[in-house]
């Protein structure tokens, strides 16, 4: 027979507040219209990053990320705080310029690149980059 809680909030031991929740590798959740399940942890960005290459190269926000690095014009090395657990993970890139293209470049466990080209296929600063990595930690 199977369980199952029923609750509105989940908080602390002293009911102050939120708290930490822990789920393991292997939790999955049901799919959209019930189709099927899928594992939870294997569905979440593991990195991710917005930033300008232009005029400065700032990180605005991330997330599993220790240092960016201005590798040249438009573009830029991440490395992670936590490493991938090997090099077969995926590394998707885009930029809000409506005129370049936006890939990446090598990457290991501990880091990858980023890059933007313009219309002519030249490597070039843009005022927002954007990366995300999908794979397992390690």
């Amino acid at each position: 027979m199977t369980s199952q809680l029923n609750v509105d909030t989940i908080v602390d031991k002293a009911g102050s507040g939120g708290t930490n929740v822990k789920i393991g590798n292997t939790s999955t959740y049901v799919g959209e219209g019930g189709s099927g399940t899928q594992n939870t942890v294997q569905g979440l960005a593991k990195s991710w990053i917005t930033f300008t290459s232009a005029s400065s190269f700032t990180n605005h926000d991330s997330l599993n990320v220790s240092t960016l690095t201005d590798s040249g014009a438009g573009y830029g090395t991440v490395t992670m705080s936590n490493v991938m657990g090997s090099i077969y993970h995926t590394v998707h890139s885009t930029s809000n310029d409506e005129n370049a293209h936006a890939g990446s470049g090598s990457h290991t466990t501990a880091n990858y690149q980023l890059f933007s080209k313009n219309s002519s296929h030249t490597l070039t600063d843009t005022s927002s980059q954007y990366g995300t990595v999908h794979g397992d930690l390690a």
